[in-house]
Formats: C-alpha cells, sequence, structure tokens
C-alpha cells in the first residue's frame, strides 16, 4: 500500500506558558513562555499521520515550508490560545511536476489543499484525470473542476460557503466533517464519543489520514469513515497537532 499526498506544509509552533498578571502599561496579558515545541504541520501532518499508521506515504509539498511559520501562545495550564502569529504566509510556492510524478504506483492520492496557492483549480483537475482514487481536502469554493475526485472532505464552515456550488453529482462524494458531532455523509451522521478536548489543531488532517488508509485497505467508505472518526477522537485529546 502507497500513498501520495500533494498540498502545502508549515511549521506549526506550539509556546506555552503561564499567564499570572496584567501588563501595568496596558490591560494586555502578560505571557511567560516555558516550552516550545515544533512540527512539521499542513500536508507534512498527513503524510506522518499515514506514516504512523504504518503506510508507506510520498508528499509533494513546497521547498521553502520551513521558512512559513504558524506560532501558537498557549496557556499551559487551561491550554487557552491567547494568540496565533503567522510569518511568511505570502511565500508559499506553487506546485510544479504533475507531469514527473508516476501516478500509478500510488493506490490513493490526497490533495491536501490550504488554499494557499500551492494547488490552482487546474491543477486539482488535471491530477483527477491521472488518478481514479483522489481524496481532496480543500478549503476552496468548490466547483467543475473538483469532480474527478473521489471523495471531496470540507468542514461544516467550509460546506456552508461552498452549498450553493455542490451539483447533485457532488453530494454523492461529499464528506462533511463536524467536530465534535463526527461526520456527515450522504445526510447520514457518524457520530464520534464525547471526549475531552484539549487541541483541534490538525484533527482534520488526522481524519483524512484515516480515511484513506482504512479505504485503500478495505474499499468500504462507511468503515473508513468510522475509522476516520476514531482516528481523530484519539488526537484531539492531546496537545498540539499530533499523529495517532
Amino acid at each position: 500500500m502507497k500513498v501520495l499526498v500533494i498540498g502545502e506544509s508549515c511549521n506549526d509552533i506550539f509556546c506555552y506558558g503561564t499567564c499570572d498578571r496584567l501588563c501595568p502599561e496596558v490591560p494586555v496579558p502578560v505571557f511567560n513562555p516555558t516550552e516550545t515545541l515544533t512540527n512539521p504541520g499542513m500536508a507534512k501532518n498527513v503524510q506522518k499521520n499515514i506514516q504512523s499508521l504504518g503506510v508507506d506515504a510520498d508528499l509533494c509539498t513546497n521547498k521553502n515550508w520551513e521558512r512559513i511559520k504558524k506560532t501558537r501562545y498557549i496557556d499551559y495550564r487551561t491550554n487557552y490560545m491567547f494568540m496565533r502569529l503567522d510569518e511568511n504566509d505570502n511565500l508559499y510556492e506553487k506546485f510544479e511536476g504533475i507531469d514527473d510524478i508516476d501516478f500509478l504506483k500510488y493506490d490513493a492520492v490526497i490533495l491536501s489543499d490550504y488554499n494557499k496557492g500551492f494547488l490552482s483549480e487546474e491543477d486539482i483537475h488535471n491530477i483527477g484525470i491521472k488518478h481514479d482514487c483522489i481524496f481532496l481536502d480543500t478549503k476552496k469554493i468548490l466547483g467543475d473542476w473538483c469532480d474527478l475526485s473521489k471523495y471531496i472532505k470540507i468542514n461544516k464552515y467550509e460546506f456552508e460557503r461552498s452549498k450553493h456550488a455542490v451539483a447533485p453529482q457532488m453530494k454523492e462524494k461529499l464528506i462533511v466533517t463536524l467536530g465534535s458531532s463526527g461526520c456527515c455523509y450522504k445526510n447520514k451522521i457518524y457520530p464520534v464519543p464525547k471526549v475531552e478536548i484539549k487541541d483541534l489543531s490538525g484533527a482534520g488532517d488526522t481524519f483524512i489520514a484515516g480515511l484513506v488508509v482504512k479505504y485503500v485497505e478495505t474499499k468500504n467508505i462507511k468503515k473508513s469513515l468510522i475509522y476516520a472518526n476514531e482516528c481523530a477522537t484519539k488526537v484531539v485529546q492531546k496537545r498540539g497537532v499530533s499523529t495517532i
């Protein structure tokens, strides 16, 4: 079994600390950092999750991913996020080299599209021509450019933005994640158990990784949705961006 992930990546940084007082000059919290954790995020996190499930995964991503940083400042005791600082968010490169990829050696392709300019609508359409098992996870408003994807995963907020553009044939392949309520596919809710949520960061990456791994193994989308929910439920109980 082998999976290809295509999408943009960044450095996810979690700066944990304490906040015990307000600044005397202005009424803002004074943050005292105690621990900083750094790990590859976005498409690289999808790849890491697939690999953590014991499956081989290749990645096509922006070469400058280490320069693009998302830093979260978090109170260690409450896990409350004070602020997120994004650096070099305008430096994502464009994807090149579609014709250089041997798509036939992959059982499935994940397009992890954060809509930062790495993947265009044309790129996504053309990749769909080259492989018949495309799982699209996109932040773009949906359109006919994604018709060739086998399944399309978006969250509830993204669905609300795109529902006016969802054609009848697209509804058959649409998977909508619902946070603590699970996910929805063909008007059926696949629930998740209630757990203590420590961090939702990267949960969507874990969901799509689990979904694809189980689908390649079983070719059963319902079993895959249940498994993806299980995987995402595990990581939201951990701090930061985690793998299964």
